[in-house]
C-alpha cells in the first residue's frame, strides 16, 4: 500500500491509563514506518507521562482533547455529554477522513454508540458486531458477536456470518468455513432463531456453511467464523481469557514449587514461554467493529502495552486489507464473496 495509513488513537481510555497508550504507540511507529498516528487526549497531561529523556516520535502527532469517557459512564448520556472527549474527537477524525483507523480501549458500550452515530452502519447492516481473531491449533477462527449485541434475530446473526466470512476471507483464497454457535452439533438441537439462522445461511451463495458447532471447537481451527449472539460471544471470549490465564499461572507454580521441578522447567523453558505465548489474551488482542463503514478498533479495557500495541496491528492490517470496502462489495453483491486472493 502506498499511500501513508494514519491511526486517530483515543489515548485517555483504557483500565491502565494514557501511558500505555504513549508506549505502545512510540514502539508501534518504529515498527510500521508507514504509519502515522494521531494521539488523542489531553495534551498536557500526555505530555506530562513521557520520559523526559524521550519525546514524541516524529509520526505520532498530538490532538488535545479535554474530556474522558469513563468505563462507567452511560453510553447514551455519553453520546450526548461528551462530545469533547478523546473518544469522541477520534472518531470524528475517522469520519472527516483525517484518519483512516480509529483505535480506544474504552467503555465498549459508549465507543459502540458514538461509531455508530459518527461513522454510520451500512445500509442493510442493522447493528455492528464485534468481532476478533481466537487462539486456535492452526489458522486462524474469528468469533462474532463478542457483547455488541445481546439479543439477536436470525437477521442478524445472518449479517454476522457474511461479514466475518469477508473478514476470514483474508487468510487464504478458500472459501471460509462459517458456523453458528451452539449446544449441540445435531440439526435438532438449539433455539428456534438458531435454527431460523441456519436457514439463512444454507439458502445463501455467498456463505459457505458447515453447520453447528460446540463451544469445544472455538480453539481447534475446525472453521474459520463461528457466528452467535453478543451475550454467549462474551462469555465464551471471557471463559476463554480466564481458562489461559489460568493455565498459564498454574505452569508458572508448577515449575517453582520444588528444585526438580525447577531444573525440569529449566529443560523445557523454551517450550514452557511459547505456550504461555500463544496462551496470552495479549497476542489476539483488537476487536473489529464490523458492518461500520470505516475501521474501527476496540482494544480491551486492561490491555497492557504489548496488548494496545497488537491493537495498533489490527488495525492497520484492516487498513490494509480494505475490509469496509469489502463487507459493503459483498453486500451488494448477492451472488458471492469477493476474491481475496
Amino acid at each position: 500500500m502506498s499511500a501513508r495509513i494514519r491511526i486517530a488513537v483515543d489515548a485517555m481510555c483504557g483500565d491502565l491509563g494514557p501511558r500505555v497508550a504513549i508506549s505502545a504507540s512510540q514502539k508501534f511507529v518504529i515498527q510500521f514506518p508507514e504509519v502515522d498516528l494521531l494521539l488523542v487526549g489531553n495534551e498536557a497531561q500526555l505530555l506530562s507521562l513521557l520520559p523526559k529523556t524521550l519525546t514524541l516520535h516524529e509520526r505520532i502527532t498530538l490532538v488535545h482533547a479535554a474530556d474522558v469517557v469513563s468505563m462507567h459512564d452511560d453510553p447514551l448520556l455519553a453520546l450526548r455529554q461528551k462530545k469533547d472527549s478523546s473518544m469522541w474527537v477520534a472518531l470524528d477524525l475517522l469520519r472527516n477522513n483525517d484518519a483512516d483507523a480509529c483505535v480506544s480501549a474504552g467503555n465498549t458500550g459508549a465507543l459502540l454508540a458514538m461509531a455508530k452515530f459518527l461513522i454510520k452502519t451500512f445500509p442493510t447492516i442493522e447493528r455492528p458486531a464485534i468481532c476478533k481473531s481466537m487462539p486456535v491449533e492452526a489458522g486462524s477462527t474469528y468469533l462474532l458477536d463478542l457483547g455488541a449485541n445481546i439479543n439477536c434475530p436470525p437477521e442478524y446473526l445472518h449479517q454476522f456470518a457474511l461479514m466475518g466470512s469477508v473478514l476470514a476471507g483474508f487468510s487464504d483464497g478458500a472459501a471460509p468455513r462459517v458456523a453458528l454457535l451452539n449446544i449441540g452439533a445435531e440439526q435438532q438441537k438449539g433455539t428456534d432463531t438458531l435454527k431460523a439462522a441456519q436457514i439463512l445461511l444454507q439458502s445463501d451463495d455467498r456463505i459457505n456453511y458447515v453447520g453447528f458447532v460446540e463451544a469445544n471447537s472455538i480453539f481447534t481451527g475446525a472453521v474459520d467464523v463461528i457466528v452467535c449472539d453478543g451475550f454467549h460471544g462474551n462469555i465464551a471470549l471471557k471463559a476463554s481469557e480466564g481458562a489461559a490465564l489460568f493455565i498459564a499461572n498454574k505452569i508458572s507454580k508448577i515449575a517453582k514449587q520444588n528444585l526438580f521441578n525447577r531444573f525440569l522447567s529449566l529443560l523445557v523453558l523454551p517450550l514452557l514461554k511459547r505456550l504461555q505465548h500463544e496462551l496470552n489474551p495479549s497476542v489476539y488482542n483488537g476487536a473489529s467493529f464490523l458492518g461500520l463503514r470505516k475501521t474501527v478498533i476496540k482494544s480491551h479495557g486492561g490491555a497492557d502495552e504489548k496488548a494496545f500495541l497488537q491493537a495498533l496491528v489490527v488495525a492497520r492490517e484492516q487498513v490494509i486489507q480494505k475490509v469496509p470496502a469489502r463487507i459493503q462489495q459483498v453486500l451488494v453483491d448477492r451472488t458471492k464473496l469477493p476474491d481475496v486472493r
